[in-house]
């Protein structure tokens, strides 16, 4: 039998639990109405960052750009893309470096866009440069920690 998983809320970040027979896609927060899942990575912020990455059950990929850097802007519609796909077996978010440099410090990042996999909070794989979105998705399904995606 398989085990519920723990998503976090784009939105709000409320902890969900979302039981296997449950129609991911339409799952909405118990916290505050939104849908968990929308296909559109939110742009997220340090504590979001970090409450994504710990407590979600699901694999979380993190874009990490900043918005004068154009191999990012070419990549944000593929990373769109590939959360329509990859979406709801795995969380995909963007960090904005200019506005969290900390968590950018932090997680050792020395080119953008950078992409990092993440699964139990710990990090499982790791690529810089653009991609499209074929690649996105090839990328991720090729590190995922679990037969998510």
């Amino acid at each position: 039998m398989a085990q519920e998983n723990l998503v976090v809320c784009g939105k709000c970040g409320g902890v969900n639990r979302l039981p296997p027979a449950r129609n991911a896609r339409d799952a909405k927060c118990g916290k505050c109405g939104s849908k968990l899942f929308s296909g559109h990575p939110a742009d997220v912020d340090a504590p979001t960052f970090d409450r994504q990455v710990t407590r979600s059950s699901l694999p979380v990929v993190v874009d990490i750009w900043a918005p004068w850097c154009g191999p990012c802007k070419m990549m944000a519609l593929a990373y769109e893309a590939a959360a329509n796909e990859l979406e709801p077996h795995v969380r995909l978010i963007k960090l904005n470096s200019d506005n969290e440099q900390a968590v950018a410090t932090r997680l050792g990042i020395r080119s953008i866009p950078t992409m990092i996999l993440f699964h139990g909070g710990q990090e499982v794989a790791r690529a810089s440069g653009a991609m499209t979105a074929g690649q996105i998705v090839r990328w991720v399904r090729d590190h995922r920690p679990t037969a998510a995606a």
